[in-house]
């Protein structure tokens, strides 16, 4: 919920060569393995180390991918994490964990959950990266495996190990016995438990919320005006609709800004999906506020940069705000972020246009891909870092950016219809729709058989 904007695209396309096959013969040393390097971050000093690799079967039997590992070279003991940001074989297929050596030496062990290489084949791009748990810029260039090159070339400073045996490149330090391929995260097959409310509550203080896992939020704090206060006689009900009611008159004491959560951090991946009405024009009173009306997940901040923070949004300015002059919505996926001095890690997707009116709102989380859809029409497709690594909430909020200093009390007015979530599975915008229809046809207005953590 917090903004200062990082893009990052990945676009490319390259004919699959991986051939999976269900009986391949054992792999060895003596088999003819190569691997090319290149770097996107060819700087002596970086924020990110991007090492590219493809690994070439130029011998003449099949290699179980699950059987090799790669490993780059680090000089140093900082604290690193790993992350794909795109590749052929499937991110979802490739693992990294950084073993220590002896002295200031380290390495990055990239291994594979899946897959095999036939002979004269390669696996095409895996474009890797790394950076400091901190996030704090690091010296590459005195690292053994770092190269300059741009250009894919045959490298022999990253080695390649296969069945636990050198078969590519020049190690460098102490080599122990290739440690054991992690255990990946697999993609959500099917679900494990669905929740869906269709908001059929007397009001914010009705004892249902709180025993349907509801939180209506009366605690002080960001987002929005500093010194405005959430209220709970804001958050409303009327026929079944969940109606946040956001006022200011101006000033930080008379601004009430209204919030709903769960309670339970226990939504990771899966699909989540609600109906939602984004107003451009305020209820009652004059308009112009940078309001933020808002469907998202989110994961707490421990500390600054918190590599395990997390969150997802939806996020509609009818006013514009962060710079924007008019109407924008913001689909905006988080790796962390630190609130002083503030540094944003994020990457964002938006739309200059009016969405004022229902919309039925998706995302997507699976496989290190998160896709947005907007009335059943993808809007966005993030991954690489952004992706989540914890549970998270579920939330709607309506605050406000700033003070306009207009005179009048104005109300700002959010409703959303359903929410629904199934864990572990990926499903469309229209079967969500669907199922929605026919839990509401069964006379369904609530369940909730999401397992708590």
């Amino acid at each position: 919920m917090y903004r200062n904007i990082g893009k990052v695209v990945l676009s490319l396309a390259l004919p699959l060569v991986l051939v999976v096959v269900a009986l391949v013969a054992p792999a060895s040393a003596q088999q003819s393995v190569r691997l090319q390097y290149r770097t996107s971050a060819p700087g002596a000093s970086t924020a990110q180390a991007e090492p590219w690799f493809q690994l070439f079967n130029d011998g003449t039997t099949t290699i179980p991918l699950n059987q090799v590992k790669i490993r780059y070279y680090l000089t140093g003991t900082e604290t690193y994490r790993f992350a794909c940001s795109w590749a052929v074989v499937g991110c979802s297929t490739v693992t990294g964990q950084f073993v220590r050596q002896s002295g200031a030496d380290q390495y990055l062990e990239v291994g594979f959950a899946s897959g095999a290489l036939a002979p004269g084949a390669n696996t095409g791009d895996m474009q890797l990266r790394f950076y400091r748990a901190d996030w704090q810029t690091f010296t590459q260039s005195d690292d053994y495996s770092y190269g300059p090159n741009t250009a894919y070339t045959n490298w022999d400073k990253v080695t390649v190990h296969v069945n636990g045996q050198l078969a590519w490149g020049r190690p460098n330090g102490t080599e122990p016995t290739p440690t054991p391929t992690p255990t990946p995260t697999v993609p959500p097959t099917g679900s494990a438990g669905v929740l869906f409310d269709d908001f059929t509550y007397s009001g914010s203080s009705d004892p249902l919320l709180a025993q349907r896992g509801w939180t209506v939020r009366s605690s002080s704090g960001g987002p929005g005006v500093p010194g405005a206060t959430w209220s709970p006689s804001a958050v409303s009900f009327p026929g079944g609709l969940l109606t946040l009611d956001s006022t200011t008159n101006g000033t930080a004491a008379g601004t009430v800004q209204t919030e709903l959560s769960t309670a339970n951090r226990k939504f990771f991946e899966g699909t989540y999906a609600a109906r939602v009405r984004f107003s451009d024009a305020p209820a009652s009173g004059p308009d112009g506020e940078h309001v933020v009306q808002t469907f998202f997940t989110i994961t707490p901040l421990r500390y600054n940069l918190d590599p395990d923070y997390g969150e997802l949004d939806f996020e509609y300015l009818p006013n514009g705000g962060w710079g924007e002059p008019s109407n924008i919505l913001y689909t905006t996926s988080w790796e962390t972020y630190q609130a002083d001095p503030w540094q944003a890690v994020n990457t964002h997707t938006e739309e200059r246009a009016s969405f004022a009116g229902w919309h039925d709102l998706v995302i997507q989380v699976s496989g290190g891909r998160i896709k947005y859809y907007v009335d059943g029409r993808l809007f966005a497709d993030h991954g690489d870092i952004y992706y989540p690594e914890t549970p998270m909430w579920i939330m709607f909020n309506q605050w406000f950016i700033d003070l306009q200093g207009a005179t009048g009390t104005r109300t700002y007015r959010q409703q959303v219809d359903w929410l629904y979530h199934s864990k572990n599975e990926v499903v469309p915008p229209a079967d969500v729709t669907a199922r929605v229809a026919s839990l509401r046809a069964a006379g369904t207005s609530f369940t909730d058989t999401v397992p708590n953590p």
